[in-house]
C-alpha cells in the first residue's frame, strides 16, 4: 500500500481582516487547482458554525468552487452537519454539485458535537439522533423517487458515509444503508457496523478507518526550526480551538498541547524537510494530510509547504 496525499481546508483564521480572509479563500481555490494538477488523492473541506475564528460554515459553496477549477481530484465534505439543513433543499444542492463535479464529491454525514450550532439554527439538541436519521432517510427517498429534479449524476446517489465515534453511530450508518467513517481507529466500531448490517440482511458498506497513529497535519519547510518560530502560533491556534470544542480525547487529530514547544514534541502537527517526509513515507507513513491554510497560515509558507509536498515529496514517493 502506498502513501495517500490529502489536502484539507477549514479556513479558520483567528483575527483575520475581511481582506485577509478573502485572500485565504481565494488562495484555497488556486491551491485546489494546483493539487489537482499534481496528483493529490483528495481534497477535504469541513463545516462548523458560530466560530469566532471564521471556521468554514458553507462547505458546499467551497466544494463547488473547487469542483469548477479541478478535473480529476476527488473532493470530500467531512462532515456535513445534516440536522442544520432542510432535506429537500439539501437533496437538490447535493444533486447539482454531483452534476457539476461529475460525481467527484463525496460526503461524510454527521451530527456535530457543538450545542451552540444547534442553537444558532434553532434545532433540538436532545432529539438530534432521531432527527438525523429522519432527515437522511428523507434525502435518500427524494432521490430514489425522483421527487426532486434534476437527479444526481451518480447512481443511485453521491457516495455517502455516516461519521461518528460511538457504537450508536456505527449502528445508525448500518440502518441507513450508508458507508461508515469512524472518527478514530477502534476496530470495535467496524465490527459493530458490520454486524448490524448483516443482522439487517445487507452486506456491509465501505469503512474508512482513521489511522491508528501518525501526524494529522503535515507541513514541509527547508528549515523546520524557522517555520515553527515564525508560524507555529498559527498551528497552535488551530490545536487549541479544537481543544476548546471537544477536549483532548475522541479523535487522533486532537493535540492537547498548550505551547508551540509542546506541539513540536507531540507530533500531531508535523513540520519536516521534504527529504525527511520522503523517508517517513518510504518507511511506513501511509497518510500525508496537508493543511495549507492552517490557523490562517500566510501565503508564503502555505505555498512553500504545498509545493514541496507536491513537487518533491509526492513524485519521489511514487517513483
Amino acid at each position: 500500500m502506498g502513501t495517500t496525499f490529502v489536502t484539507r481546508y477549514d479556513l479558520r483564521a483567528p483575527g483575520a481582516t475581511p481582506e485577509e480572509r478573502q485572500e485565504l479563500f481565494g488562495r484555497s481555490v488556486e491551491q485546489a487547482a494546483y493539487v489537482d494538477r499534481h496528483g493529490h488523492d483528495a481534497i477535504m473541506v469541513s463545516e462548523h458554525h458560530a466560530a469566532e475564528d471564521g471556521y468554514l460554515p458553507s462547505p458546499l459553496l467551497v466544494a463547488s468552487a473547487f469542483a469548477a477549477v479541478t478535473e480529476r481530484v476527488p473532493i470530500t465534505v467531512s462532515a456535513l452537519l445534516v440536522n442544520l439543513y432542510e432535506p429537500v433543499r439539501l437533496a437538490e444542492d447535493l444533486a447539482v454539485l454531483d452534476l457539476l463535479s461529475k460525481g467527484r464529491v463525496s460526503y461524510t454525514l454527521g451530527l456535530g458535537y457543538r450545542p451552540v450550532e444547534y442553537e444558532l439554527y434553532d434545532r433540538s439538541w436532545t432529539t438530534r439522533g432521531r432527527e438525523i436519521e429522519e432527515r437522511i432517510a428523507r434525502v435518500l427517498e427524494l432521490w430514489r423517487t425522483g421527487a426532486t429534479t434534476p437527479g444526481p449524476y451518480s447512481q443511485p446517489h453521491p457516495f455517502l458515509f455516516y461519521g461518528g465515534g460511538s457504537p450508536a453511530a456505527a449502528r445508525r450508518a448500518a440502518r441507513l444503508g450508508l458507508n461508515f467513517q469512524p472518527q478514530h481507529g477502534d476496530p470495535a466500531l467496524k465490527e459493530e457496523y458490520d454486524a448490524t448490517c448483516r443482522s439487517l440482511g445487507r452486506e456491509p458498506g465501505f469503512v474508512l478507518r482513521a489511522p491508528a497513529e501518525g501526524p494529522a497535519n503535515v507541513f514541509c519547510a527547508d528549515d523546520p526550526e524557522e517555520f515553527w518560530e515564525r508560524y507555529g502560533h498559527h498551528l497552535l491556534a488551530d490545536a487549541t480551538a479544537y481543544q476548546e470544542w471537544h477536549g483532548e480525547a475522541g479523535s487522533y487529530v486532537v493535540d492537547g498541547s498548550r505551547t508551540v514547544e509542546e506541539m513540536r514534541e507531540a507530533g500531531v502537527y508535523l513540520v519536516v524537510t521534504p527529504d525527511e517526509l520522503v523517508d517517513r513515507c518510504r518507511t511506513g507513513l501511509r497518510l500525508v494530510t496537508s493543511h495549507p491554510a492552517c490557523g490562517g497560515l500566510p501565503a508564503e509558507p502555505s505555498w512553500a509547504s504545498l509545493r514541496a509536498i507536491s513537487e518533491v515529496v509526492l513524485p519521489a514517493v511514487r517513483s
